[in-house]
């Protein structure tokens, strides 16, 4: 331990009427004096030291702390006699949306109440307890459905269990997003406005949060919501977040935390293996210090041998004082306007805004390199007077061209204009948004938002699902970029001016639900509505009713049955696709009279089903079962 170490967890004056403040208040004005003065050590990983000791991955590790309690203390211990200043309870994980994925949701406070107990026995009166409080694991608004209000409900529940078990100050750790973290120390602030709180985020090798803030920004942001201390941790090995802390070094004079994983892990023989030694973090604890940390410890892959090591490289130094450089932070988007109006972002947009009825057909992506056949059928639908193409991105979750490679091929080679489909599914938030700013480069205007079908629905339900946000966040970052900023609050170089779809299902069994749903992607900016496939008008007019308040531009899906088989298909295993008792009993009636008769009669009840919604709708998209485009040239004859 270090020499002089003061006494936190005991020998506080609590009843005598001299002082007026808490226990806690005494020991967080010593902390922020001694991080004035000197640097702190804090553990390693908690996790990767319980897997080392026998614990599965597919259990809950907070749980640890109550089935197999000595397992926790086992850990501590080693940290503590690797000299340790600071431990962190095994409660990263203990808040109730976590634990509700382990049917433990009504534990919280039990969990995290003896998560503190076990640090407090080992840690006695010469080492920190810091109540650990990571993310909820789910997205919140802007880009999730759980409200800024709830994720502050859930986190001040476990701040208030940690505080009132005896932590002595608050670590929020591994955060992505600045308004998660912002409601978590609002959370901590609301259950003791005195106590400390280390906030840190966790950063890609850029220096950036996962969702694309800057250090400079969220640094900036941390500082101004009241944290004590602003540090990084996770998913980097040291040599990136160093550069992160030079950054953050420069725009602020807190004290500052870096905990950075033992290097990124290398995957041998199905296991990871994280591959900085001792030394290196070592070596790496002494470049953080110089440049103003005043708490230094390890994430995920650190070891009591790391933090034993690191010991020795702090009383090697003395901490320098960090040069200040005041730099103008990210504008907030509510601050920018948009630069186009809706009739001038794309030939479609103005179709819209003038009152248009709007005819859309799908084409599919081929399933190989060869786009011409979609050339082709693109063509001729611009001279059938089609007003755009439609294209599904990996309809069903099926592996094929990607649909903005042939949107862009048929803008160029067709002459058409084509409406996007861009799902959540395969690709990360940073992902989403390069490929947003790439398409708008590359001249594609109209988008339909849409979540997309999990993997377990198509050919490949091994392929892992990203799902960073659904339908309703992607819709606010195609609002951001129409702004003008990124997803990090980050200025553009120039607004975008996309045209925002979205979809919706009028025969959803829980329409309440949907109808919230669609409510909260309007809000979100969406500009138009194309619906599942309409066979039922019942449904459609009972939901076109309920959205008078919010009403955008609808376009109903048709789509032309082709076979009994496909009526059945699309009554029993499509979303949305109820079929009334009449208009299957017209197909099995024409099956009978064999292929050719089903597949006329379904061309009739699509005929049918456009003449009575065309005057309740502003558009129809008409989708193409089976590439049957010949389907679709003969309708489009009819209207």
């Amino acid at each position: 331990m270090v020499a002089n170490m003061p006494i936190y967890s005991s020998q506080r004056p609590t009843e005598n009427a001299r002082y007026r403040f808490s226990r806690r208040y005494a020991i967080s004005r010593r902390l922020l004096e001694d991080l004035s003065q000197r640097v702190l050590l804090c553990d390693g990983a908690m996790g990767t030291m319980l897997y080392s000791k026998g614990a599965y991955l597919n259990r809950c590790f907070d749980e640890i702390s109550l089935s197999n309690p000595e397992m926790v203390l086992e850990v501590h211990k080693e940290y503590v006699q690797a000299g340790a200043d600071i431990i962190e309870t095994n409660t990263f994980g203990a808040n109730r949306i976590k634990l509700r994925a382990h049917g433990l949701e009504s534990k919280v406070q039990e969990i995290n109440a003896a998560g503190v107990r076990l640090a407090r026995q080992v840690a006695g009166d010469d080492v920190l307890v810091a109540g650990s409080m990571g993310p909820l694991g789910i997205r919140i608004e802007p880009w999730g459905h759980t409200s800024a209000d709830e994720a502050m409900e859930i986190f001040r529940r476990q701040a208030e269990a940690l505080l009132n078990a005896g932590a002595d100050f608050i670590i929020l750790e591994t955060f992505s997003d600045i308004s998660e973290i912002h409601q978590a120390i609002k959370a901590v602030r609301s259950v003791d406005p005195d106590a400390v709180i280390v906030a840190q985020m966790t950063i890609e090798e850029d220096g950036d949060s996962l969702y694309g803030t800057s250090p400079e920004v969220f640094t900036a942001r941390l500082e101004e919501w009241g944290a004590n201390v602003i540090g990084v941790n996770c998913s980097v090995g040291p040599a990136h977040m160093l550069q992160c802390i030079e950054r953050m070094a420069k725009v602020t004079t807190l004290p500052l935390s870096a905990m950075p994983n033992a290097g990124v892990p290398r995957e041998v023989e199905g296991r990871n293996f994280y591959l900085c030694s001792p030394e290196y973090m070592a070596e790496f604890a002494k470049r953080f210090i110089l440049n103003g940390v005043k708490i230094v410890g390890g994430c995920c892959g650190t070891t009591p041998a790391h933090i034993r090591a690191m010991r020795a490289a702090i009383r090697a130094l003395q901490p320098s004082k960090p040069r200040i450089v005041h730099v103008e932070s990210a504008p907030e988007p509510e601050k920018i306007e948009t630069r186009v109006q809706l009739r001038d972002k794309s030939n479609l947009a103005r179709k819209i805004a003038d009152g248009d009825f709007v005819v859309s057909v799908e084409i599919v992506p081929p399933r190989g390199p060869d786009p011409s056949r979609a050339i082709e059928v693109a063509r001729q639908l611009r001279q059938h007077g089609v007003d755009c193409v439609n294209i599904p991105d990996g309809p069903r979750a099926t592996s094929r061209m990607s649909s903005m490679t042939l949107a862009v091929i048929l803008l160029t080679e067709a002459g058409i204009e084509p409406l996007l489909h861009y799902t959540c599914r395969d690709r990360n938030l940073l992902g989403m948004q390069s490929d947003l700013l790439g398409m708008y480069a590359l001249g594609i205007r109209n988008l339909l938002i849409i979540t997309g079908d999990p993997p377990k629905t198509g050919d490949y339900p091994d392929a892992t699902a990203v799902f960073d946000v659904d339908s309703i966040g992607l819709v606010k970052m195609v609002s951001c970029l129409n702004r003008g900023v990124d997803v990090g609050g980050r200025r553009l170089s120039m607004p975008t001016s996309f045209l925002m779809g979205v979809g919706v299902n009028p025969g959803a069994i829980n329409l309440d639900y949907e109808i919230k749903r669609f409510e909260e992607k309007v809000a979100a900016g969406a500009e138009f509505v194309i619906t599942q496939p309409v066979f039922d008008l019942g449904l459609l007019e009972t939901f076109i009713k309920r959205i008078e308040h919010c009403r955008i531009p609808i376009f109903a899906g048709i789509w032309p049955l082709v076979s009994l088989r496909n009526a059945e298909f699309m009554h029993n295993e499509v979303p949305g696709g109820r079929i009334p008792p009449e208009i299957m009993s017209r197909m099995r009636q024409a099956q009978e009279k064999g292929s050719e008769a089903a597949r006329k009669e379904g061309m009739a009840i699509a005929r049918e089903t456009i003449a009575q919604v065309k005057a309740m709708v502003h558009g129809l998209q008409i989708c193409t079962p089976l590439g049957k485009y010949e389907i679709v040239f003969e309708i489009l004859k009819a209207i």
